[in-house]
């Protein structure tokens, strides 16, 4: 998936697309990543490395942002 960042994203968008990647095993490409306000950046940073310890840990599900999801470990 290509995902051109604008000004416009924010942490609960981010979220969604970091929980359907996750559960899909899809990749994402995120375009013009510098747009993002910077203190979105700061909750996206954090939401890349739940998913990435999860995916280190080898679990199966984890918790993210809140609920238990599948995690599909080729998804980055």
């Amino acid at each position: 998936i290509v995902f051109n960042c604008s000004d416009g994203v924010d942490c609960n968008m981010t979220a969604k697309m970091f929980t359907g990647l996750a559960q899909t095993g899809a990749w994402v490409c995120l375009d013009e990543f510098n747009r993002i306000e910077v203190e979105v950046l700061s909750v996206v940073a954090t939401q890349i490395a739940s998913v990435m310890s999860a995916i280190r840990a080898g679990l199966p599900r984890f918790v993210f942002q809140g609920a238990e999801i599948r995690l599909v470990p080729t998804c980055g």
